[in-house]
């Protein structure tokens, strides 16, 4: 008799961390936060697509915020209410770790009650998500953050 499991089953999953600080005008850190997020489904196949295929808009290049505060879920598909902003830089900090950085200027998402963040591909794909306790957004505060994907 053999045993029924999925690929999944016997791999560690992929996993994120998000990290950012909210910074005032004259440059003092007002706000650090760090947590893990949530890598939805879509992340695994623009990886099975970039992999196999190279497939360049699969490739994560953006990082948006947004108003949905419902928790993440692997199914999630999109931000609510997006704002998006191309990502600063990319590094590896180690084997099997990719880290993002990403910036929101004093003059972006001014309005905004922040309590939602993505990391997207360039194909404009969910690739992670995650929520947290609002931020309202004004033009005297800018966000300066990572997001780093594990393997």
């Amino acid at each position: 008799m053999s045993a029924k499991f999925s690929i999944q089953d016997k791999t560690t999953p992929l996993r994120g961390v998000f990290s950012m600080r909210v910074i005032d005008r004259s440059g003092m850190v007002i706000r650090e936060y760090r947590d893990h997020n949530m890598i939805v489904n879509s992340a695994r196949e623009a990886l099975a697509k970039l992999v196999s295929e190279g497939d360049p808009s699969k490739c994560i290049s953006r990082f948006a915020v947004g108003i949905n505060d419902e928790p993440p879920t692997p199914t999630d598909t999109i931000i609510t209410g997006m704002y998006r902003n191309a990502i600063v830089a990319h590094e590896f900090p180690e084997p099997g770790v990719v880290k993002f950085k990403w910036q929101l200027g004093y003059e972006e998402a001014n309005g905004m009650n922040i309590v939602e963040y993505g990391l997207l591909c360039e194909d404009d794909s969910l690739f992670a998500r995650k929520t947290r306790e609002a931020i309202y957004k004004a033009s005297d505060i800018a966000f300066d953050g990572e997001w780093s994907i594990i393997f």
